[in-house]
């Protein structure tokens, strides 16, 4: 029950129902305030305790000062919280481990139990391994359900022994455009309350849903965890970014490179840690898709979340994807009585503000390895001539490359580096690739998946194609993995899938796939040429991850685009074609064909649109969405409210957590005679850090997986086994780009051991165990945006688990800073202006860190003395942002702090 010291409790009557509300006109300054704003406000108003939540807190946040930097803590309490399978399961998992530990700490297990509305939909885990193919759906499910059904087991024992906790099962979607179109409630009701939909989620692209005015936005799987177990989540009153949207697309540009403009505007002006809301006359004329891309693209560009205010084109969404019409009178009413419905003519107070044209936006596409480097496509081609010199060998002036002893010098005429290579397909056939080659064409992705125009265009790309003759390339992975079957469902109502499938976009499953480092093997012959000849090969995916070493391992260059445009580059099968003004291939008669030829008018796009889709195609896929096909309901399961753990799995294990844990935490210590496990420059991202993709059989994972007598073929992906610590620890700072600068020379998971005379280049984990068994802390050190990426609690757990106890970087991306600390880990920032480098630091120095004891007084200091062995002193900065963070760390971490907490209840 509220305090609600400032009588905001009213009711609202829509039709024959009654709500209870808190009002926010109740609350001084709460009409000048930003859409996202008033969200957290109705959230204190209702979840006033007068202890963690005040109306002080209150007072605070509605005479919010936009221009002031952020200092005022509060609580935010999300009304649910939503997971994917892959940063779910180790949710999941933690929580049954949790349970165990209040049954040896004496208390009752049952108390570990979400309470509030949990929803994990299993979408990361289906692999493109066949493609092409009529067959090839039906093959990857059950190669999916084959490598996967321990872990498969496991979330359906928690679905049966956790209250508020609901799975939905593989095949059906991607976690985001599922929560679009069915889970999320844009106005929550519970216990006769109405409130605004508000979540976490343990993928950074839960911020897609804000595209349905939903506040929302990815955390770790600590921080989830409890929230789930009712912990309201510690943040501070952000600053807010308006971005005011004006004018129209021009025919023939697309969401994507609406959003791809839109994510190196923010990237440029600089929006981490702060909220990103969209206003202006513009967002009226935006549809419910479109703001869903943009939405999904936050974390590329940096910010907490991107939303939109709740319109008319809220409700038309809401009509479209089945919700019932009591639900779509309640969400108007409430929005319009609470000032949360889109004034087009409004201009809030913001903290900053941009501004976008919409009719500016021209075809783009981004690349080659992060979502913010932006090329217009016109100047594709010329780019990725500059690019490629990056991921070749040497090349001279007149464009000669310096080959191995094997291959003959080859001159590129427009002087880009060139290395033409035979391969010889299985039916004996042979075809010519070179640096360049577009090895992978995914259409993947909730970012486009979830909306209807970019897929609508690539499948009348791909009619018009086939009518001329067109169709990939033989060297080109091709994949479609819509994020609903309400996808599948329009292309066949409208007659487009046959076309799909000639130009060999055949469906591969409802997931991820290529996004997330799923796209599978490449053919054995082109992987064979592309390793060989150390071809830098590209892929073309319609995703918002393009990150080195993300995609495929034998693809070096990776470029996001429409998905029109990606069934444009399977036909041209290369970047070096400017497929602006080159023929992309010849018709029938020998004329060549151009892309103006294949391009769908906007026309064409909307008349499918409006004609093929409808409804009960959104009824027909959810009706029983947590129930699952024959095969889901057939996996056997475990009963009890304690989990069953197999010794024997190499999935599923419990995790070391809590060992030895007493009831009351031990006091905070400082650090000395720490080593360096890893030396790191800017922009590592979570996927440098976490586990992800495929395990190779050479690796630390790879050998344990090995001895546990699991063969290659059935290693599965590390996102597979998450559930596994053994297996994650193995793979962490493993990921095969990662540039240790204390082994130079080196890629992948490799550093010194300080611990072996002449401290030789060894494994990470090798060199961790040593240190542990020495009793030597370890330290990371890092240049600008550390942890930047998807929210992955494994960056953490690993870095913890590796005996990582502090992080000295020249900055963070929010999430991955906060999920250290969740995990134990002390994030320091270097002095303003200062750098290891500037610091003349090494990574060969011993550490030592004083003043952490501070916290033990209840207070966090704002730095810390960090001296080395080399006389090297400086303070760094503490990065425990707020007394939340600070009492996990006092506690060891956010799961141990919640355990006690739930133990004294």
């Amino acid at each position: 029950m509220s305090a609600n010291s400032f009588d905001a409790r009213a009711t609202l009557s829509v039709g024959d129902e009654s709500y209870e509300i808190f009002r926010l006109d109740k609350v001084e300054g709460s009409a000048r305030l930003p859409y996202s704003l008033k969200v957290l406000l109705e959230n204190l108003l209702r979840t006033e305790d007068g202890a963690n939540i005040t109306a002080d807190h209150i007072r605070a946040l509605g005479g919010w000062d936009s221009q002031a930097q952020p200092s005022q803590e509060i609580q935010f309490t999300p009304a649910r919280v939503i997971m994917q399978d892959f940063t779910g399961v180790p949710c999941v998992v933690d929580l049954a481990t949790m349970r165990e530990a209040v049954k040896e700490l004496g208390g009752d297990p049952a108390k570990i139990n979400p309470l509030a509305p949990a929803e994990l939909v299993i979408d990361h885990s289906v692999i493109a391994d066949k493609f092409g193919t009529a067959e090839a759906f039906g093959q990857n499910v059950e190669l999916e359900y084959g490598r996967n059904k321990e872990r498969y087991q496991f979330l359906r024992w928690g679905q049966t022994a956790f209250d508020e906790f609901k799975v939905v099962p593989p095949g059906t979607g991607i976690v985001h455009q599922v929560n679009i179109e069915h889970l999320a409630r844009t106005v929550m009701v519970r216990n006769g309350q109405a409130y605004p939909d508000t979540l976490v989620g343990t993928d950074s692209h839960t911020t897609m849903v804000n595209g349905l005015g939903v506040l929302g936005w990815g955390v770790g799987g600590i921080e989830a965890e409890a929230a789930m177990l009712g912990q309201p989540v510690s943040m501070l009153i952000p600053r807010v970014v308006g971005f005011k949207l004006t004018g129209e697309l021009k025919p023939g540009t697309t969401a994507t490179d609406l959003v791809l403009t839109i994510t190196e505007m923010l990237r440029k002006h600089g929006v981490v840690g702060k909220f990103v809301e969209f206003y202006g006359e513009g967002v009226a004329a935006t549809s419910l898709a479109n703001r869903a891309t943009i939405g999904n693209m936050s974390p590329e560009f940096g910010s907490t979340a991107a939303i939109f205010p709740i319109d008319a084109e809220t409700i038309k969404y809401l009509k479209l994807t089945g919700r019932s019409e009591q639900q779509l009178a309640l969400v108007e009413a409430y929005a319009k009585e609470q000032g949360l419905w889109l004034d087009p003519a409004a201009e809030p107070d913001f903290s900053e503000k941009l501004e976008l044209d919409l009719s500016t936006v021209v075809p783009s596409i981004a690349g080659p390895k992060r979502p913010q480097d932006r090329i217009v496509l016109a100047n594709a081609a010329e780019q990725f001539k500059t690019d490629v010199r990056n991921y070749v060998d040497t090349v001279d002036e007149a464009g000669q490359e310096s080959f191995p002893a094997s291959d003959a010098p080859a001159v590129a005429p427009n002087g880009a580096p060139s290395r033409p290579t035979t391969v010889t397909a299985p039916d004996g056939s042979t075809y010519e690739i070179d640096h360049g080659a577009v090895t992978v064409a995914a259409i993947t992705s909730c970012t486009n998946t979830s909306n209807p125009y970019v897929m609508v265009a690539a499948a009348l790309v791909a009619k018009k194609a086939v009518e001329k003759g067109l169709t990939r390339k033989p060297w080109v992975k091709t994949t479609l993995a819509p994020g609903s079957k309400v996808v599948t469902d329009y292309f066949d109502k409208a007659g487009l899938t046959p076309y799909l499938d000639k130009v060999g976009f055949n469906l591969v499953g409802y997931g991820c796939t290529t996004c997330i480092g799923n796209s599978g093997p490449l053919p054995e012959e082109v992987s064979k040429a592309v390793n060989e000849h150390d071809l830098a090969v590209t892929s073309v995916l319609s995703g918002n991850r393009n990150f080195e070493g993300r995609i495929n391992p034998d693809v070096k260059m990776n470029y996001l685009a429409s998905p029109p445009l990606v069934v444009a580059y399977a036909i041209a099968g290369s970047m070096k074609v400017d497929i602006t003004k080159a023929a992309l291939g010849t018709d029938q008669d020998g004329n060549p064909v151009y892309l103006k030829d294949i391009w769908p008018t906007e026309a064409e796009v909307n008349d499918v649109v409006a004609n093929a889709i409808g409804e009960d195609m959104f009824n027909k896929s959810y009706s029983d969405v947590f129930a699952g096909d024959a095969q889901w309901q057939a996996l056997p399961i475990p009963t009890g409210n304690t989990f069953e753990w197999d010794p024997q799995s190499t999935y599923v294990r419990k995790p070391p957590y809590f060992e030895g844990m007493a009831h009351e935490p031990s006091p905070v210590t400082d650090i000395s005679g720490a080593r360096v496990l890893a030396k790191l420059g800017d922009s590592v991202t979570t996927d440098h850090i976490s586990p992800a993709g495929a395990i190779k059989a050479d690796t630390p994972a790879g050998k344990y997986l090995t001895e546990h007598g699991v063969e290659r073929r059935d290693f599965n992906s590390y996102g597979s086994r998450r559930g596994n610590h053994e297996v994650m620890i193995r793979g962490t700072f493993a990921n095969i780009r990662l540039r240790n600068q204390i082994a130079p020379g080196t890629e992948g998971g490799y550093t010194r051991d300080f611990t072996v005379e002449g401290a030789p280049v060894s494994f990470i984990y090798d060199a961790s165990r040593n240190y542990i068994e020495q009793g030597i802390p370890l330290v990371v050190l890092a240049g600008k945006e550390y942890g930047s990426g998807s929210s992955r609690d494994w960056a953490a757990k690993g870095t913890a688990l590796l005996g990582v106890k502090a992080v000295i970087a020249e900055s963070y991306e929010r999430i991955h800073r906060s999920n250290l600390i969740g995990m134990g880990v002390l994030p320091l920032q270097f002095p303003e202006g200062a750098s290891a480098a500037t610091l003349g630091l090494t990574g060969e120095e011993s550490f030592s860190f004083t003043g952490v004891t501070e916290l033990n007084e209840g207070r966090t200091p704002r730095t810390v003395k960090v001296t080395t062995d080399t006389g090297v002193e400086f303070d760094a900065v503490v990065r425990i942002d707020t007394p939340g963070e600070a009492d996990y760390y006092r506690n060891g971490g956010i799961m141990q702090y919640v355990l006690r907490n739930l133990i004294q209840k």
